[in-house]
């Protein structure tokens, strides 16, 4: 706890022990020594740990089954309830995991949780509120008992402890050795005859006595205990109203430009939304003017397999294609003239009326259409007075 202050309650104000204190502790019974104390904790970084006082809070040893553990702390109230002489509804309860069905439980009156509120609300959050016996140094085998004027802190276990008057002190320590003997006792006081002399017979050889009050002790210890009051409704809160106080300004500054930005954001979707319907309508009337009939569903994607199927496909050759090998055979048959084209896009095929100057040609005309590698199949031919004409069918060769 080299980076911890302590708060503590003595006679009614608020002591501070901060990290590496001397044998007194700083007492909180001014404005300016609260003030001080703030200044400190900004500089130096420290954190802050509220001590319960030990007569104020009771604490318990709790085992549990595997199905209990599931719903502690709903019914944790309810399992001590037999071991309280107050209202359950009265008490406040507080545990923390020791073992996997070992809980330390503290237990204090409602009323105490919101006087200690009160009386730690200057110095702004206080995270920790830990119960006095447990900010004793302790270790297994071993009791740590403070003795401070009339008063008396006992630390027994890892989340084992009591606060008492001086004079209760025999009588509790005679109950408590009932339960085991420790093997070490070690005794912060002033006067260690006196001290001493509290204790039973059977503890008097193992007592470790040092001159010290709780500045003393808390030098030796490493770090905080599990065990925090506050939980439940008394558990740590966001300082909204404080955060609301320092950043409304910016607050209010990004919702105004937020809102400003989705204002822009939308009269920019409106002024997309118009062009788009502009862009489309256009491409439909672009799309009309190659094909005024049949439905138009996409534009693009009609128009490009139109133009695939003019310019051939793996499926077959296209119409610019056998114009092109068509062409090559009939411009070497001078006096022969195409009439008409007919292309079936589906079939891949045409049927052309030709116009030769006899029979001869028109042969000659299929003969060299059928050695490009097309076939060309005569479906018609008869004889005119300005020569033949003839209806040849082209396609691809399957």
């Amino acid at each position: 706890m080299h980076n911890i202050a302590v708060l503590r309650p003595v006679d009614g104000q608020l002591a501070c022990y901060p990290p590496g204190a001397g044998e007194q502790p700083r007492m909180l019974d001014s404005d300016s020594a609260v003030q001080a104390l703030r200044e400190d904790l900004a500089r130096q970084r420290w954190g802050l740990c509220f001590a319960a006082p030990a007569a104020e809070v009771r604490l318990l040893q709790l085992t549990v089954t595997a199905q209990e553990k599931k719903h502690l702390a709903q019914s944790l109230p309810f399992m001590l309830e037999e071991a309280v002489a107050e209202d359950i509804d009265d008490l406040h309860f507080a545990v923390a995991e020791q073992d996997k069905l070992q809980y330390g439980v503290a237990l204090c009156r409602r009323s105490a949780m919101a006087q200690w509120q009160a009386l730690l609300e200057p110095l702004g959050p206080v995270p920790a509120w830990v119960p006095e016996p447990l900010l004793l140094p302790w270790q297994p085998g071993e009791w740590c008992l403070l003795l401070e004027g009339e008063r008396a802190v006992l630390r027994t276990g890892a989340a084992e402890g009591l606060g008492c008057e001086r004079g209760m002190l025999p009588l509790l320590l005679a109950a408590a050795i009932r339960d085991g003997e420790p093997d070490t006792v070690i005794v912060y006081g002033a006067d260690q005859a006196a001290d001493s002399a509290l204790l039973p017979e059977a503890l008097r050889e193992r007592v470790q006595w040092r001159r010290g009050n709780l500045c003393s002790a808390l030098m030796l210890v490493r770090e905080l205990p599990a065990l925090n009051l506050r939980q439940g409704e008394f558990a740590p809160r966001l300082p909204l109203t404080r955060w609301w106080r320092e950043w409304r300004l910016v607050a209010s500054v990004f919702a105004a430009v937020f809102c400003l930005q989705l204002l822009a954001t939308w009269l920019d979707y409106r002024a997309l939304a118009a062009e788009n319907l502009a862009l489309r309508a256009a491409r439909e009337a672009s799309y009309r003017q190659a094909y005024p009939q049949g439905a138009v569903v996409d534009p693009e994607k009609q128009l490009q397999r139109q133009l695939d199927s003019l310019r051939g496909t793996a499926r077959s050759g296209g119409f610019v294609s056998l114009m092109d090998r068509v062409g090559e055979v009939l411009d070497g048959e001078p006096g022969t003239l195409v009439g008409s084209i007919n292309y079936n896009d589906r079939g891949g095929d045409m049927r052309m009326n030709i116009v030769a100057p006899d029979f001869e040609s028109v042969e000659r005309v299929r003969s060299g259409i059928n050695a490009s590698g097309l076939v060309a199949t005569m479906e018609s031919s008869s004889a005119q007075s300005d020569g033949v004409r003839a209806r040849i069918r082209v396609g691809a060769r399957s």
